[in-house]
């Protein structure tokens, strides 16, 4: 599990890879809180190219940094999830609160 991360025009991109699930939820939940925390983004994109697996806590996990960065008025998209990562978004509505980009 590893989360890469990059700022481009006060636009924060996170990259997860691996599997985001109870076992590696605490992990992933404490690397993105420290990027989403300690500046302002515009901003914030989740890259999910990497994700190869994903359960209902990591549904969890993607919840909570949304409103993290909702209370910095920083709005979250996702990008480039995999074709079992999309179906389970779509199924649990994540895309109503972080709309799919490009």
């Amino acid at each position: 599990m590893q989360v890469n991360s990059k700022v481009i025009n006060q636009t924060l991109y996170l990259s997860i890879l691996g599997e985001l699930d109870e076992h590696s939820a605490q992990y992933i939940r404490g690397e993105l809180d420290q990027k989403l925390l300690n500046n302002f983004y515009r901003q914030v994109v989740l890259d999910l190219s990497g994700l190869k697996f994903m359960d209902s806590t990591g549904i969890g996990v993607l919840i909570g940094r949304y409103k993290k960065a909702r209370e910095k008025n920083a709005p979250m998209f996702i990008s480039n999830p995999t074709s079992h990562i999309d179906k389970i978004l779509k199924m649990t509505a994540v895309y109503d609160i972080m709309p799919k980009i490009n």
